[in-house]
């Protein structure tokens, strides 16, 4: 009687690399028990993301560059209305955007980053908190993103299929505990009202912003 032998010197690292291939992948998803698998791998992968995620954010010196790797190929923590990241972040001579989204509509979305350390984001004005010049900047710098867009949008499209017409933005500015004179609440009341009044740009913080997406599914689903 023959046996066949097979000699495996890693088998953990033999298993990773069958696993791994496209086709074993692609035979994995045609099963129900493979979708779970790889819905489980996913979801590991993802927690562990937000782990790092969740630390850098949650840390006041973190720059601006090193968030921006880090959300890079994360588009599904910005909610189900992503679908993906646009590979083009040079999409209009002289502007960079930090990160572009593609929405399920096909629409585009600029994310912009502000991360300058210790900077307050908010000032008493007649017994009321308002931004500070560094949101009304950083809100004047995606504005513009928009209006190139916009004023772009027909050779955007042509050249790289994404429409650019009505974009949206979301700036992420600062860290509440730069001003610990001023409650988490107020800082995020002082923005709301800011955001209430504009029509294409929304601001949060990037704690505010974590904090509402702590309730978001690990699969991208709208918190």
């Amino acid at each position: 009687m023959l046996c066949n032998r097979v000699e495996v010197s890693d088998p953990a690292e033999s298993a990773r690399r069958i696993v791994s291939s496209p086709e074993a992948l692609s035979i994995l998803a045609m099963d129900e028990d493979g979708q779970t698998v790889l819905r489980a791998a996913e979801m590991q992968r993802r927690s562990a993301s937000l782990r790092r995620l969740r630390e850098m954010i949650e840390d006041d010196t973190t720059t601006e560059p090193a968030l921006q790797r880090a959300l890079t190929g994360m588009h599904w923590i910005f909610g189900g209305r992503v679908i993906s990241q646009a590979e083009q972040r040079r999409l209009v001579p002289g502007d960079e955007v930090d990160i572009p989204l593609i929405r399920g509509d096909g629409s585009f979305q600029v994310v912009e980053l502000k991360r300058d350390a210790g900077a307050k984001l908010v000032k008493e004005h007649r017994g009321s908190w308002v931004p500070r010049r560094q949101v009304h900047d950083a809100v004047g710098q995606a504005i513009n993103y928009l209006v190139g867009l916009d004023e772009s949008r027909e050779r955007l499209l042509e050249e790289f299929g994404v429409d650019t017409r009505r974009a949206s933005a979301l700036v992420l500015v600062g860290h509440p505990c730069s001003q610990p004179e001023v409650s988490e609440r107020e800082n995020n009341e002082a923005l709301r009202i800011h955001t209430s009044h504009l029509n294409r740009v929304e601001v949060l913080t990037s704690r505010n912003w974590w904090t509402a997406r702590r309730g978001l599914s690990l699969w991208g689903e709208p918190g």
